[in-house]
């Protein structure tokens, strides 16, 4: 949902979103960088000022078991409102209208066939009351790593080592995905790489040189997710009380034995504005990405891609270990290997359907790879090892 975390490329006019749904992974074995330290008096306070932007007025704040500090901000004062074209933005607490076979109650939790709860280890000291929305506090050390010595967050689009699973469709418009991932914690070698597994909506004119995204999903990195990320990109209008986006999410799959997924369904309301929405395993309306940000978004969109993709930061040697996925090859299939299931797309009357004539695209089949069949496909892999030097 990935959500939102990301950054947009400078073409003529580009608004990238993403809702990423952070999950923390083993430190490296191979050393962690000293980012903690800020090397001028001139970034130290490009860092405080980034921080008094980013961490909002607090109406209460709870202290989450897993060190994360999650403060409950008033709805209005969210870091949506910093865009420029939302300064006047009035917030819509439900979409004007439902795709086909969807029906929600007065708290927003769907009212039949509901999925187990999702938790998030800050949910056993307390909740954010009506009115708020939960935010991960971002601290000194996490803008150290984001803008002085850690990667930024990378696209399928950029120049860069990066490793890609994914499959996508092209060639029609579309008003909504749907895609149901299973919940890993992939292990990340490097502070400086990542591993992820989402879903990209896009309205592209490649005459026009214009490139609207939305993309939605979980990422694991080496102890270094920042819900900076997701603050970085104002435009998400949240309205859901409690998910905070860019905390860890639990419990996660185990391999041979019980599964976990999240569901992301994101859907256009043109009744309603042309909104972008977004609803998180069969029971969170978490929000929407107002049509105002878009261009070609504000219309349709014409890709939807799902997959996953690890960065290499193992330059001009060997590969990296981070895995992808559960970090076990495609063919092992159910209960060992990642999952896309439940492969949707909704057209302009409001109907889901299988997606048909898929393309697959397979970066590093030696390292990671992929195997899809119908409204699924299985990915991922280990990274190094005999078949991946």
């Amino acid at each position: 949902m990935a959500p939102p975390c990301g950054s947009g490329r400078t073409w003529s006019r580009v608004v990238k979103m993403t809702l990423c749904l952070f999950f923390l992974a083993p430190m490296s074995s191979v050393g962690i960088r000293n980012t903690n330290t800020v090397s001028s008096k001139k970034q130290k306070l490009e860092v405080q000022k980034q921080l008094k932007r980013v961490n909002k007025p607090a109406l209460k704040t709870i202290k989450s078991p897993d060190g994360d500090i999650i403060d409950c901000v008033d709805i209005y004062n969210q870091p949506a409102f910093d865009h420029p074209l939302l300064k006047n933005h009035t917030i819509k607490m439900r979409p004007s209208s439902y795709p086909e076979g969807f029906s929600f109650d007065e708290s927003n939790n769907v009212s039949s066939k509901s999925k187990p709860e999702i938790t998030q280890p800050w949910h056993s000291n307390g909740r954010c009351p009506e009115g708020t929305i939960p935010i991960r506090r971002t601290k000194e050390k996490d803008l150290l790593r984001a803008y002085y010595g850690r990667k930024k967050l990378r696209t399928i689009n950029d120049d860069t080592d990066t490793s890609i699973h994914e499959i996508s469709v092209d060639d029609e418009r579309y008003w909504g995905m749907n895609a149901e991932i299973n919940v890993w914690n992939p292990q990340t070698m490097a502070p400086d790489e990542f591993s992820l597994a989402q879903s990209w909506i896009a309205g592209l004119d490649n005459n026009r040189k214009v490139v609207d995204t939305i993309e939605a999903g979980m990422m694991s990195d080496g102890y270094a997710s920042t819900g900076c990320y997701n603050l970085e990109c104002p435009g998400f209008v949240q309205i859901d009380t409690r998910i905070a986006m860019g905390a860890t999410v639990n419990p996660y799959s185990e391999y041979d034995g019980e599964q976990h997924s999240m569901n992301f369904f994101i859907w256009k309301d043109d009744i309603g504005g042309g909104d972008w929405w977004l609803y998180l395993s069969h029971r969170y309306l978490l929000g929407y990405w107002p049509s105002s940000l878009f261009s070609i978004l504000a219309i349709s969109a014409n890709s939807v891609t799902w997959g996953g993709e690890v960065a290499n930061e193992q330059r001009g040697g060997e590969h990296t270990t981070t895995q992808m996925g559960s970090g076990h090859f495609a063919e092992e299939g159910p209960g060992r290997a990642s999952f896309f299931q439940n492969l949707k797309l909704m057209d302009p009357l409001q109907v889901l359907r299988v997606p048909i004539n898929v393309h697959r695209f397979v970066s590093k089949p030696t390292c990671y790879n992929l195997f899809h069949t119908e409204d699924y496909f299985y990915f991922g892999g280990p990274g190094r090892s005999l078949q991946c030097p």
